[in-house]
C-alpha cells in the first residue's frame, strides 16, 4: 500500500493481515468444527477449559488499540450495555476480574448511602456455603463481617438450605451470598423466599453460570444472576466467554446500587462521570460533602475507600465479540455435558452424578464426578490417572473451604471471624471424593470419547 494511503485504508489492511494471521496462528481456539482435526488420543492434552476465539475477537482488540483510548471506555460502555440487555438486568458494570465482582459487590453493601438498619457493618453476617471457590467468600471477610457457614449437597454442589434458618441471627445476619455450583442454579426460590422473609440482601456469584436459566415456580425461565439485589459474572478464559482478566457487577433492578459500585470501582470517588467527561451532574463546583469546602471539585471528592478495579477498552471489545457467541457456547456446553452424562452412565456403580436444580437449565461450566463411598478408587487415584492420560481436571474448586490453610489460619487468629452452622459433611464429601472434566465448546466428539474410556478403562482395572 502507498504511504499516502488514508488512515481507513491503511486499518483495513492492518485487520486483513491480522485475521490471516489469526486463521494461521489460533487455528485451534476455533469454535467447534472449524479447528485442526487432528487429535491423537494420549498425546494432544483435552485441557478442562480453554479459549474459544477466531479473527472477530483478535481484529476486535487490534482495532481498539489502533484507537489507543486503553482505559475503560467505548468499548466498556457498548459491552456494559450488551451484557445487561443479554442478561435482561438494568445495569452491568465491568471490572478487571470476577474475583473484583465480588469484592465490589459486597462491598456495596457496606456503604453509607443505603438505608441504615440494612446496611453491612463489621460483624454483621453473610450466609453463605462451605464448599466453592474462596473469593465468593473472600470479600465478606475483607469487608470486616462475618461469613456464616452451611453445608453443601454433594449432587447439586449447592448450598443445603436446611440450614438456612440455623444459620440466621436477628440483627446481625444482613445478606446472603451463593454461587451457582459449575453453572448449576442453587433453588434460588428457597433462598428469595428466605431472604424476604428477613428482609436480606441476596447476591448471586454467577461466574461459572453465565447463560443458566431457573424459573420461579409458575414463572417462565430466565438467566441466572436477575434474581438477587446484586449478581457478578467472571470473564477469565475458562468461564463462558472471555475477555482474558475481566468480570462484571449486575443490578438486576435496585439503580441505587449504580453510583455505589461505580464508586467503589473507581477509587471511591462520589463523581460519577464517565472517563474523560466532566460535569455531568451540572454542578461541578457546587457539591458542599464531608468535611470539604463547598464547591471541592466533584471529581475529587470520595465517598467511600474505594479500590481501582476497571478493566480495559481493549478487554471489552473482545468481550463483545464474545458474547455473540454465547448461545452457541451454551449449546455447546450442554451437548457436551450430555454426551459425558450418556457415556458415563454404565459407570454408576463407581460414580454418582450431579443433579440438575428443579426448574433449572444449567448452562454447565463441568461435568462432576462424585466418587461412591466404597469405590476401589479415590478421587485423588482418578485425579493422576486423567492427568497421566493427558486428560486435564479439577476438583471443586477449594473443596469444603474451612480445611484450606487461610481459612484454618483465621480460626487461629480470630475464632470469631467466621461461623459455621450445622455440621459440614457433605463439604467434606465434595473436598474428599468430587472432581470435574470439562465441557467447554473447544471439546471435539472424539475428546470426549476419549475421554469417557479413559475413566471407563480406569474404573474396569480397579473392579
Amino acid at each position: 500500500m502507498s504511504k499516502t494511503g488514508s488512515l481507513e485504508e491503511l486499518a483495513g489492511e492492518i485487520e486483513r493481515l491480522v485475521r490471516d494471521y489469526s486463521a494461521r496462528a489460533h487455528g485451534a481456539n476455533a469454535p467447534q468444527g472449524r479447528g485442526p482435526s487432528e487429535f491423537v488420543p494420549g498425546k494432544t492434552v483435552v485441557p478442562y477449559a480453554g479459549r474459544v476465539f477466531d479473527g472477530n475477537e483478535v481484529a476486535a482488540a487490534v482495532s481498539t488499540t489502533l484507537d489507543f483510548w486503553l482505559t475503560l471506555g467505548p468499548q466498556g460502555d457498548a459491552f456494559e450495555r450488551e451484557l445487561a440487555d443479554t442478561l435482561g438486568v438494568r445495569r452491568s458494570i465491568l471490572t478487571n476480574s470476577g474475583s473484583s465482582a465480588n469484592l465490589l459487590a459486597v462491598s456495596a453493601l457496606t456503604s453509607a448511602k443505603l438505608p441504615p438498619e440494612r446496611r453491612l457493618r463489621p460483624g454483621d453476617e453473610v450466609i453463605t456455603c462451605a464448599a466453592g471457590f474462596p473469593t465468593t467468600v473472600a470479600p465478606i471477610v475483607q469487608n470486616g463481617a462475618v461469613p456464616v457457614f452451611i453445608d453443601n449437597d454433594p449432587l447439586t454442589g449447592n448450598a443445603d438450605f436446611s440450614h438456612l434458618e440455623r444459620a440466621y441471627t436477628p440483627g446481625r445476619t444482613k445478606a446472603v451470598m451463593l454461587a451457582h455450583a459449575l453453572g448449576n442454579p442453587f433453588d434460588i426460590a428457597a433462598v428469595q423466599a428466605f431472604c424476604r422473609a428477613y428482609d436480606l440482601w441476596l447476591i448471586e456469584d454467577n461466574c461459572d453460570a453465565l447463560g443458566s436459566l431457573y424459573a420461579l415456580p409458575g414463572k417462565p425461565s430466565r438467566p441466572t444472576g436477575t434474581f438477587g439485589d446484586l449478581s457478578t459474572q467472571s470473564f477469565y478464559p475458562p468461564h463462558h466467554i472471555t475477555m482474558g482478566e475481566g468480570g462484571a457487577v449486575n443490578i438486576p433492578l435496585d439503580m441505587r446500587f449504580k453510583v455505589v459500585v461505580e464508586s467503589f470501582r473507581d477509587w471511591g470517588r462520589d463523581c460519577w462521570c464517565a472517563s474523560g467527561e466532566a460535569d455531568t451532574c451540572g454542578k461541578r463546583f457546587g457539591w458542599q460533602l464531608g468535611e470539604l469546602p463547598e464547591g471541592y471539585d466533584h471529581k475529587y471528592t470520595y465517598s467511600h475507600l474505594g479500590y481501582n478495579l476497571k478493566p480495559l477498552d481493549i478487554q471489552a471489545a473482545i468481550g463483545r465479540e464474545q458474547l455473540k457467541r454465547l448461545p452457541d457456547f451454551v449449546a455447546a456446553r450442554r451437548r457436551n455435558w450430555q454426551t459425558l452424562r450418556d457415556g458415563l452412565e454404565p459407570l454408576g456403580r463407581f460414580f454418582e452424578f450431579m443433579h440438575a436444580t428443579p426448574g433449572s437449565e444449567p448452562a454447565w461450566f463441568g461435568f462432576m464426578l462424585l466418587v461412591r463411598e466404597g469405590a476401589p478408587f479415590t478421587a485423588v487415584e482418578l485425579s493422576r490417572h486423567l492427568d497421566e492420560r493427558k486428560v486435564g481436571s479439577r476438583r471443586l474448586f477449594g473443596g469444603n473451604l474451612l480445611r484450606q490453610p487461610a481459612f484454618v489460619q483465621l480460626r487461629r487468629d480470630n475464632p470469631g471471624a467466621l461461623r459455621v452452622a450445622g455440621d459440614l459433611a457433605g463439604a467434606d464429601r465434595i473436598m474428599n471424593a468430587a472432581l470435574f472434566v470439562g465441557v467447554y465448546p473447544g471439546l471435539t466428539p472424539a475428546m470426549l470419547d476419549y475421554v469417557i474410556g479413559v475413566i471407563g478403562d480406569f474404573c474396569r482395572s480397579k473392579s
